[in-house]
């Protein structure tokens, strides 16, 4: 592993007497005998806590918007989203991340979540990997960003070298960068182009970032990524006409989503799935444009994916 002075990481002693400064990591004297608490006065306290992250992400929304709108913008010209981050924040992203194939059917590596430690990580610690600026660079490397991509560094303190050091070098190879953190004027959110700074203050637990300020990194990546594929024509309204039917569940509910914004009944939503290889948005063009399953494809590869769009082609 590389040392601390090497990699840019502060040391041990640095690192303690930075920790009081961060709101994420500031003590509070009045919870000090939570622990003598009843179990249900704890889950109320703790549930008011989480009542306020809400109000601390909806302060940030001009900046998340700002960054959708640039992240789409590279998205629709074949650019890919990339989060990198280390611990909680980096599960986070990789979470976002995989769920986004069977929700939008986005194309394999269109969405990535790089995570300091590796896959290891998920579920076991790795120690140290947070503190590798040159960790990221090597993970960022394998993937040979370009400037239609954009990389969203998650880091709940904004100090975590990994997730600077990944934003520093996606910068500088002309991607998109974006800093998530929940201090005010972080390292992470100066590193990058766009800053998202949702300050949730001090958690329940000195220091347990996995509380409040985990929730305000899911909420915020949530937007990010659910509203890009809003703007990349992956939804009809409020359907996911582009859910990849991959089981039963999903089989199931493409059927629904069909049968919701056409309004036909079974027997034409089975025909229409089997013409179009189970493809919702392509089964709805169908029944609402009454084309056949192969101009129905190219109607929509003519509209970049839009159905609106191919919708008022074939009408007009």
């Amino acid at each position: 592993m590389t040392s601390a002075s090497s990699s840019g990481a502060a040391s041990p002693d640095a690192l303690r007497r930075q920790l009081p400064s961060l709101t994420t990591e500031a003590f509070r004297p009045e919870l000090a005998d939570i622990d003598r608490l009843a179990t249900l006065d704890l889950a109320r306290l703790m549930n008011g806590e989480d009542a306020g992250v809400p109000a601390a992400v909806a302060a940030e929304l001009p900046r998340i918007a700002a960054v959708i709108d640039a992240v789409a913008a590279r998205m629709a010209r074949g650019g890919r989203l990339v989060y990198a981050g280390a611990g909680t924040a980096g599960r986070l992203g990789v979470l976002d991340a995989s769920e986004c194939p069977p929700t939008f059917d986005t194309a394999p590596g269109q969405v990535v979540g790089v995570l300091a430690g590796g896959p290891t990580a998920m579920t076991t610690s790795v120690e140290g990997a947070e503190d590798s600026p040159e960790l990221a660079v090597t993970d960022l490397q394998a993937l040979r960003l370009t400037a239609d991509d954009s990389v969203i560094g998650v880091s709940a303190s904004g100090r975590t070298p990994y997730a600077v050091g990944a934003v520093r070098y996606a910068r500088a190879r002309g991607a998109l960068t974006v800093g998530l953190s929940c201090n005010a004027g972080s390292a992470l959110a100066a590193a990058a182009e766009h800053g998202i700074e949702v300050v949730v203050g001090p958690e329940l637990l000195t220091g347990s970032t996995r509380l409040k300020a985990g929730t305000a990194q899911k909420l915020v990546l949530n937007m990010v990524s659910t509203i890009t594929m809003i703007r990349l024509g992956k939804t009809y309204g409020n359907l996911m006409v582009d859910v990849r039917a991959s089981n039963d569940k999903l089989r199931a509910r493409s059927r629904h989503i069909v049968a919701l914004a056409t309004g036909a009944g079974d027997r034409e939503v089975e025909a229409a799935l089997a013409a179009t290889d189970g493809r919702a948005k392509h089964a709805i063009l169908v029944l609402l444009a009454g084309v056949d399953g192969a101009a129905a494809a190219r109607l929509l590869e003519e509209s970049g994916g839009h159905l609106r769009a191919a919708l008022a082609a074939a009408a007009g």
